[in-house]
């Protein structure tokens, strides 16, 4: 028997049998379950198994924080309770049966944007090196940049863009790919149809402003502007949704012994032509009308009051699923005004969470148990990561929660109040700096040391008080 067997028959008791389980899989700390009925869960008993560091529900899924023995726990867990496993895919199919058609909307867009992620992350890592390296003078008295000293670094500088180009100018071509991956269809249709959007024979999007004269395909008895959509994240969405669903229609009515040749040919040729004609205006339109509402109301008078509802606001979103929406906005943000101020306070809000974790490392200094939780959920919150600080600690005690978002609301107002612009996504967390325009890294600096400092006295000031005498001392118990 190993020291898995034990817990792992707690929590099939405690989660409601076998019979209750209607799919269970598992990440790299959590198990995933989707129940037939969630409110047999007894979550007090779960939380209570020596093993189990916390649970939530998302996205449908009523997920059991396990920690790195995850994997382990999870093999004995579906060998005592008989149950075969699920895969993620399979999980997520189940789960949205649990969720509402918002709900399952967001986890829809979550899908398409999550494959892209680590693209991003690089490219923002990447565009804020050639910041460092290429716009900020610091060298000669402050007169010149590395770049323009060293033909090294202006060669760094200009191979570099090789990368941040492909991922963000680019973009188009993993949307449409995502998509069709998501949605089951012909993965490489979905390449071709991205490309179609970006290819060097358009007149590029980032020029349209400033064209005396657009380029066209004449038919003769109709013309199409040849416009490209650099970077345009709805065009890129409504292309591919267009392709997978053409497809799919194609493929039920299309006998077999053709399909390899007519689905390909009758899928593709009409979203090109649909997608210059139709979607991509209408999308450009729709992304250029929410950037333009995004951008006026965070640099508006009132810009302060947004910034603080949405600082307060952003860590309660992430448990929910919405926060998946602010990729799209981001990415159309840079699209259309060459940075996002929106990022910078998303980077902020998880800064927060991590200085709660570590302000509870100081007071629970003597429990040598929750340091395994508490400190790698710290440094996995400040480089980004905030799951197993706001599962594994923040929400198991509440007060921190509410400490970090105030403070990511200050830090959040610090931020827009100075006009800090991020050039692009980049790691959420302390090393998000990389990411942020030159000209506002010093303010941005003081933005993260109020993200630092206003939650780690707030969570032990909340720790002495009365706000936390009930839920604190019930888990110290």
């Amino acid at each position: 028997m190993s020291k898995y067997t034990d817990p792992a028959k707690e929590l099939l008791a405690h989660i409601g049998g076998k019979d209750n389980v209607a799919a269970v899989t598992h990440c790299a700390t959590r198990m995933r379950f989707v129940l037939k009925d969630p409110k047999q869960a007894n979550v007090e008993q779960i939380e209570s198994i020596k093993l189990v560091k916390g649970t939530f529900t998302q996205a449908g899924q009523f997920q059991v924080i396990i920690g790195n023995e995850v994997s382990s726990f999870y093999n004995e867990f579906i060998k005592h309770a008989d149950i075969d496993g699920t895969s993620k895919e399979e999980a997520k199919v189940a789960a949205k049966q649990n969720m509402s058609f918002l709900q399952r909307m967001i986890a829809h867009l979550a899908d398409i944007f999550t494959p892209l992620i680590p693209a991003l992350v690089v490219g923002g890592l990447i565009l804020g090196f050639r910041n460092v390296i290429g716009d900020i003078k610091l060298l000669e008295d402050g007169t010149k940049s590395l770049t323009e000293v060293s033909q090294f670094w202006a060669g760094v500088h200009a191979f570099l863009w090789l990368i941040g180009e492909a991922v963000f100018h680019f973009l188009p071509v993993g949307i449409t790919w995502a998509i069709t991956k998501k949605m089951g269809t012909s993965q490489i249709l979905g390449i071709v149809l991205g490309i179609t959007l970006v290819s060097p024979q358009l007149l590029n999007a980032y020029g349209v402003a400033g064209a005396k004269d657009i380029p066209v395909w004449d038919f003769g008895f109709a013309q199409i502007e040849m416009i490209g959509y650099q970077a345009q994240v709805i065009p890129a969405i409504l292309a591919g949704l267009v392709l997978a669903m053409l497809e799919r229609k194609l493929r039920d009515i299309v006998p077999n012994s053709i399909s390899m040749i007519v689905v390909p040919f009758f899928a593709l040729i009409p979203t090109v032509l649909i997608a210059h004609t139709v979607l991509g205006p209408i999308g450009w339109s729709i992304g250029s009308f929410i950037s333009d509402v995004v951008y006026s109301g965070l640099t508006s008078s009132f810009g302060w009051l947004f910034a603080a509802i949405f600082g307060f606001a952003y860590a309660p979103l992430v448990i929910t699923g919405l926060h998946h929406m602010t990729n799209a906005i981001d990415l159309q943000l840079m699209s259309e005004l060459g940075g996002t101020n929106l990022w910078p306070m998303i980077a902020l809000s998880n800064i927060a969470q991590g200085s709660a974790v570590l302000a509870m490392i100081y007071i629970n200094r003597k429990n040598e148990e929750e340091k395994q939780v508490s400190i790698p959920a710290a440094i996995s919150c400040y480089l980004g990561v905030t799951e197993p600080a706001m599962f594994g600690i923040n929400l198991k005690y509440g007060f921190p929660f509410l400490a970090a978002m105030i403070g990511s609301l200050a830090a959040g107002v610090v931020s827009v109040g100075s006009s800090v612009m991020a050039n692009s996504i980049g790691v959420g967390g302390l090393p998000g700096i990389l990411s942020i325009q030159p000209q506002h890294i010093s303010m941005f600096a003081v933005a993260m040391l109020v993200a630092i400092v206003i939650p780690f006295i707030l969570t032990i000031v909340f720790a002495k008080t009365k706000i936390s005498k009930v839920s604190f001392n019930k888990k110290a118990a």
